[in-house]
């Protein structure tokens, strides 16, 4: 497509959409993130830019441990703080909040906290879920873990086909909220009430929808849900937060544990294997602490914008991804309903990679994902940066030769 055509394209679907904007200051947000002066990020489903929020807080860290060689309390309160700040995103309490290296370390963590001998032995996943979470729950299976999957059909996850795969048998529902392919979403309330009526668990990984998508855990009633912070919520790879419904904690004794998991990880008691009463029990060994640091301040910036806001203009921001995908004649992967999607828009490629290199060139950060290139935005990205990462896709489809 010429470059004359696809800026008519672009001059075309402006209309009312171009002179919308969000309840909050947009100018003012892009001008706390560097990267906007020389990038047009796109790619949030992998990683968010930098604020100067996160930059601050990890100079705070920095600073206190070049002045103090070890500020240990302080190091303590804040890992503290941003369980507390996770909590406040998704209507829990700090006490129902674990912290992690990894969603991985997370999912395993439950999974060995589960006896796959004792009448329920099914673990019921989908397709979509991220690779990382079919292993930990594919290394189960030496426990005596069995595994039924959910198909993909059409690029989505239907809720009906789980009625046949969740049965008496099921031990726990592993699914994630939005897929990480091409951003569609699950019914988290339908999954909820299908598994527990099995008499089943839920476990959520919302990685791909915290931060862009409201999530209130007691109002869908949840078992379980897990999120890394490098993504919507605006932080750094190396840290991760899981909630724990209250009910749960006390039934549950993970064998992936360390000192921090005890009831007092202070007492230095080798001998003594207690469980800490919260959420807490599920923590393993000393808490990244740096990463801390700039987790609470992304997802405290977060809550300030609010997430209902957020997805407000993300809405927006889909509608004009798919629609301007349609006019360039690009080919969708998943669902255009945006009630049940995330900014998340993917589009298929023949080489993804080299289209997000050839992307990468012309100044926007896209993520490749096998058969697709995904275009996240997220709050601080204009419509404009939409149509010109648009833009993009279709000269680098043309750079490599694929047009």
């Amino acid at each position: 497509m010429s470059g004359a055509l696809s800026g008519a394209l672009s001059g075309a679907l402006s209309g009312a959409l171009s002179t919308q904007q969000p309840a909050y200051d947009l100018k003012a947000w892009r001008g706390r993130m560097p990267l906007l002066a020389r990038m047009i990020p796109m790619n949030n489903c992998s990683q968010a830019p930098q604020t100067d929020a996160t930059r601050a807080a990890a100079e705070r860290y920095l600073d206190t441990w070049n002045r103090q060689g070890m500020d240990w309390d302080a190091w303590m309160a804040e890992a503290q703080l941003a369980k507390r700040a996770f909590a406040a995103l998704i209507n829990a309490s700090v006490d129902e909040i674990a912290v992690f290296s990894s969603v991985s370390e997370a999912t395993s963590a439950i999974a060995s906290a589960l006896d796959f001998t004792a009448g329920r032995a099914t673990v019921v996943a989908s397709e979509a879920e991220f690779p990382t979470i079919g292993h930990v729950w594919l290394a189960q299976e030496p426990r005596g873990a069995q595994m039924t999957w959910v198909p993909v059909r059409d690029g989505l996850v239907h809720t009906a086909d789980y009625d046949a795969a969740i049965t008496g048998d099921t031990a726990i529902v592993s699914a994630c909220h939005g897929f990480y392919m091409n951003g569609g979403t699950q019914d988290l309330a339908a999954l909820a009430a299908r598994a527990h009526a099995a008499g089943a668990l839920l476990y959520v990984d919302a990685y791909q929808t915290l931060g862009a998508v409201p999530v209130d855990v007691k109002a869908l009633d949840v078992d379980f849900l897990a999120s890394g912070n490098l993504k919507y919520l605006m932080g750094v790879p190396g840290i991760a937060f899981m909630y724990v419904k209250r009910d749960l904690i006390e039934r549950l004794r993970p064998t992936v544990t360390g000192w921090f998991g005890r009831a007092n990880p202070f007492a230095f008691d080798a001998k003594t294997l207690d469980w800490s009463n919260t959420a807490s029990r599920f923590d393993s060994g000393t808490p990244p602490i740096m990463n801390a640091y700039i987790a609470r301040a992304g997802m405290e910036l977060i809550h300030g914008i609010g997430v209902g806001a957020i997805r407000d203009w993300h809405t927006v921001l889909a509608q004009r991804l798919i629609d301007g995908g349609r006019a360039r004649g690009l080919t969708l992967h998943g669902t255009t309903d945006i009630a049940h999607k995330t900014a998340n828009t993917a589009f298929v490629v023949p080489d993804s990679h080299a289209v997000e290199m050839a992307m990468r060139k012309r100044g926007v950060l896209p993520s490749a994902r096998g058969s697709v290139i995904r275009l996240a935005p997220h709050f601080y990205n204009t419509i404009d940066d939409v149509d010109a990462a648009l833009d993009a896709v279709v000269g680098a489809l043309g750079d490599t030769g694929a047009l």
